[in-house]
């Protein structure tokens, strides 16, 4: 009896010792966390082509679609190159003195990348390419701003200089060792770096650029809705890579993440197509997606900090109040933020950024989070997400504004009027979206 009792005890320590290398160390591969991010890379990566191509495309006239997707298409393209060069290493290296506001080029052209080189238990090539597709998505966010009016060469100029400019340093400021992760800012997975960032840059490129020819005197609908929803079905989707992913590890924080982004969009969907029903007498096709995407943007900050029911109140906030937001730039501001860029994702990160400071308190009872960092109360917490979202957007308003007046001093922003008239698709391209 006692030789079975050892021999048992033998084969569960021989058994256990196997196991460990698979339990994840810092220092070691976790398959299952590697897995988990390869593909949520891969569900960020949807969310801009084909997500937000087709969500753009669909919003804009017949004459002007192929301009968006070319678009959306060609920042991807560039914007992987600038993260390979000099972004990755600028957001995620020791800046050394410097490191407080930017990172320094030890991993230029992802040099130290190799195959065994970790980021935590993961591949860093894993890291350094789920966040190259945050950096491709957060300028191909802007163009919705300027939609049908803007020369293809400032869009790629403009974009390039922007991400290293704006992106490069907030994301280091928030994520890479910065001043605003020093203070600890709640951003789960882009509240500041990615929503207020293109939310701004937006609304400033909207006030520079000007409106359309005809805004408000007009009509400018969307010519084609089933393409919208169709990128919209996307976006959803992709958005548990985005949210989801920024846990870098396939567990809780994940499980959750997911969850509350889920219950979000619904919730906004719901809360916006209910705002316009009343208003309206019906609720439309583009509001329930839109809400959608509010509610998604909304919950992105707070998506690792709270639970399902802050994520309920956050998702009907942003549906109430971005959709306010949308009728104040356009109605009452009369600014042609063509797809209302600002007002969703814009309004929605600050929202969103400042909510996470609330709902990730652990006395709200069903409406709690997991609380915050030892020494934070409620209080200092607002102070520090006030802190990162004033900081950010005015930091994104002056380099942008900055940035547009030289573009537009370089090549021009703006095609003329007969182009504008034309269509940017054949006046760009020289190419039809459509030919039956």
């Amino acid at each position: 009896m006692l030789k079975r009792f050892n021999l048992q005890f033998s084969l569960q320590a021989l058994l256990a010792g196997l196991m460990l290398p698979a339990m994840g160390h810092a220092d070691s591969l976790d398959g299952a966390n590697t897995a988990w991010i390869i593909t949520a890379t891969a569900l960020v990566l949807f969310m801009t082509i084909p997500g937000l191509s087709l969500f753009y495309g669909g919003l804009v006239r017949v004459k002007n679609v192929l301009s968006v997707l070319m678009q959306c298409f060609a920042i991807t393209c560039i914007a992987s190159l600038i993260w390979m060069i000099c972004g990755y290493s600028l957001a995620f290296t020791d800046g050394g003195a410097m490191n407080s506001w930017i990172g320094g080029l030890d991993n230029f052209m992802l040099g130290n990348v190799l195959e065994d080189t970790l980021s935590g238990d993961i591949p860093e090539s894993v890291f350094a390419m789920f966040q190259m597709t945050f950096a491709i998505i957060t300028p191909a966010l802007i163009i919705g701003a300027f939609a049908e009016r803007v020369k293809f060469s400032a869009v790629l100029i403009f974009s390039s200089i922007w991400l290293i400019l704006v992106y490069v340093p907030i994301t280091h400021w928030v994520w890479g060792g910065g001043w605003l992760q020093e203070i600890g800012l709640l951003d789960f997975a882009g509240g500041t770096v990615v929503h207020v960032t293109a939310g701004t840059a937006a609304l400033v490129a909207a006030l520079v650029i000007g409106n359309r020819k005809g805004f408000q005197h007009q009509a400018m609908m969307p010519h084609n809705l089933t393409m919208t929803v169709t990128g919209a079905g996307m976006l959803w989707v992709g958005w548990f890579g985005f949210n989801a992913g920024s846990a870098l590890a396939a567990n809780g924080d994940a499980g959750m993440a997911m969850l509350v982004t889920h219950i979000s969009a619904a919730t906004g969907s719901l809360a916006w197509m209910m705002m316009e029903w009343v208003k309206h007498g019906k609720p439309s096709v583009l509001g329930i997606v839109t809400g959608m995407v509010a509610g998604l943007g909304t919950i992105t900050p707070a998506s690792g900090f709270v639970g399902p029911g802050g994520a309920l109140i956050i998702g009907f906030s942003a549906g109430i109040i971005c959709y306010f937001a949308t009728q104040l730039i356009k109605q009452r501001f009369k600014i042609d933020d063509s797809l209302d860029v600002f007002p969703v994702h814009g309004m929605g990160g600050i929202l969103g950024t400042i909510l996470a400071g609330v709902f990730a308190s652990a006395d709200l009872g069903v409406f709690s989070g997991q609380g915050y960092a030892e020494g934070m109360t409620m209080s200092s917490q607002l102070q520090v997400q006030l802190i990162g979202v004033v900081s950010t957007l005015v930091y994104t308003a002056v380099v942008t504004y900055v940035l547009l007046k030289l573009v537009d001093a370089m090549v021009g922003l703006r095609v003329d009027t007969e182009d504008e008239t034309y269509g940017l698709d054949l006046s760009q391209h020289d190419e039809r979206g459509y030919d039956l």
